[in-house]
């Protein structure tokens, strides 16, 4: 291929494919080479053409991550040679997905890049629990924060933060915050009651969603006794309390069975780990 191809970051929502936008479905369809993070679920990915390359970029905090200076020069590179390139990423692009950095550096290299945004699981996390992020009588905001600091990254002033939200009657949205859980709960207790309420959602969306309803004093506990695991949200604020009033459980399995938007049929193969810098479609998956 000669001509220069096109870059698109797509969000994939927070899994469940119903939720994915009309765009990105035909974004997802149309790409030749998808770069595919680890979040992504086989339901979605299964809407790719059946000649499309699929090259999986895992990210996930404190598992092993392909760097993301490569994933950037991989995209480059597949852009260059032709290639419809799709960027697919769990939640929104824009929201603690990277999609900045990536979008600052192909911007740096000539390279135009489109985004389609997707539901955060911020978002979703609470609505399949029935409750809001915002109400009149009781969130005036909110705000969504990473719990996961980077290397040399001091992070969060948590008690801050609290007392901030505590002030202006805030929704505290949390990612990446169940490692760091016994810091936070801390840090959050010097500007918010012990009673406020929160929940925790694993898994947002999905057929495997698990939750626990508890109050900021007993977070880290509630969290070991329900067994809750990353990838989770972790909700704080008293628009919690709609979580009762819709009926959910304190703690609880979502049952719903995923249904799948129609897609074209799928091949795949055994995945081949390959860091060369080439996009032939011979090869439908491998991981970078």
């Amino acid at each position: 291929m000669n001509t220069q191809g096109s870059c698109t970051l797509v969000g994939a929502g927070p899994g469940d494919p119903e939720l994915l936008t009309l765009k990105a479905v035909r974004a997802i369809q149309r790409a030749t080479v998808l770069f595919v993070d680890d979040l992504v679920g086989p339901d979605i990915v299964a809407l790719a053409a059946p000649g499309a390359r699929i090259v999986r970029v895992g990210k996930r905090g404190g598992c092993k991550s392909t760097p993301q200076a490569f994933i950037e020069k991989l995209m480059a590179t597949a852009v260059r040679e032709g290639h419809r390139v799709v960027r697919l990423k769990g939640g929104d692009p824009f929201i603690f997905g990277r999609g900045g950095e990536e979008v600052e550096h192909l911007r740096a290299e000539g390279i135009a890049v489109t985004v389609v945004n997707g539901i955060t699981s911020g978002l979703a996390a609470l609505t399949t629990l029935g409750a809001p992020l915002t109400h009149r009588d009781h969130a005036h905001g909110v705000v969504f924060i990473t719990g996961h600091a980077q290397p040399g990254d001091t992070g969060v002033d948590w008690a801050q933060l609290a007392a901030t939200a505590h002030a202006a009657r805030l929704t505290l949205v949390i990612y990446m915050g169940v490692r760091g859980v016994d810091a936070i709960q801390h840090g959050l207790l010097q500007g918010l009651p012990a009673a406020t309420p929160v929940a925790v959602v694993q898994n947002a969306s999905l057929p495997a969603q698990r939750h626990a309803v508890a109050t900021l004093g007993s977070l880290g506990a509630a969290i070991a006794a329900h067994g809750l695991a990353s990838p989770a949200i972790i909700v704080v604020g008293d628009v919690v309390r709609g979580v009762a009033a819709a009926g959910a459980p304190a703690h609880g399995l979502n049952h719903r069975a995923a249904q799948t938007p129609t897609s074209p049929a799928a091949t795949s193969s055994s995945p081949q780990r390959s860091r060369a810098a080439s996009f032939s479609p011979n090869s439908r998956r491998e991981t970078a």
